[in-house]
């Protein structure tokens, strides 16, 4: 364990990232219990410390100041628990509960949790189906589907969440017009809240805030790189 906290301080450092101490350990604890199960169950494609870091962790973190203290989180398509767990980790203040549609991942999901002591329910179910009977502050989505498909899905419980906040590629503006030649961006608001580059990626990413109600007929414009 010793040698894993070493190698992820200094990818947080080299990544300039801020992981408090308390929240180290636990990542630490988690990336051990992903990667052994990545060995029996397609989890994860990163295992080892630097492209955790470098891929899921930076994601995380930058996505982590735009929820509000205190807030109710559902992540939609967990996997292999990305952002869903790290955000608990590094913000005990929010309650994150995770949605896995696929039975065996969300199974794991859940022991990995429990592993962790995260206080956390893991909803065997599609996104939308939880929602249907729960309600939360904010979404948490990546790498799940277009955005499309996203605005298709929850626009049928649009008063279940507050937010809904997207990890999305290089790819957005072309989804968004997708969305918007089949009428999906009627009534919506979206916004770019980040763009930043990923390590290793040419590409930018941005995080995008979306939410029901407000009519969204342009595509947001990116805000200068972060």
């Amino acid at each position: 364990m010793t040698e894993l906290i070493n190698d992820l301080q200094a990818a947080v450092a080299k990544y300039e990232l801020q992981v408090a101490e308390p929240a180290q350990l636990q990542i630490c604890r988690y990336c051990e219990l992903l990667w052994d199960w990545n060995r029996k169950i397609n989890l994860t494609r990163h295992e080892d410390m630097e492209t955790f870091v470098a891929r899921d962790l930076f994601d995380t973190l930058r996505l982590s100041p735009f929820i509000p203290a205190d807030s109710t989180v559902l992540d939609i398509g967990s996997g292999g628990g990305v952002p869903g767990i790290p955000l608990a980790i590094t913000r005990p203040g929010l309650k994150v509960d995770l949605a896995e549609s696929v039975g065996k991942k969300a199974r794991v999901l859940d022991s990995i949790a429990r592993r962790l002591g995260l206080k956390m329910r893991v909803h065997s179910q599609r996104g939308e189906k939880v929602l249907a009977n729960e309600s939360y502050n904010v979404l948490t989505i990546r790498a799940v589907a277009s955005l499309r498909k996203l605005l298709f899905w929850f626009q049928k419980v649009p008063n279940a969440f507050d937010s809904m906040l997207l990890i999305k590629g290089p790819r957005w503006q072309q989804e968004f017009a997708e969305a918007a030649e089949e009428g999906l961006t009627e009534n919506v608001a979206i916004e770019t809240l980040a763009s930043y580059r990923s390590p290793g990626h040419d590409g930018q990413s941005v995080i995008l805030s979306v939410s029901f109600g407000t009519d969204s007929s342009e595509p947001p414009a990116s805000p200068t790189q972060m």
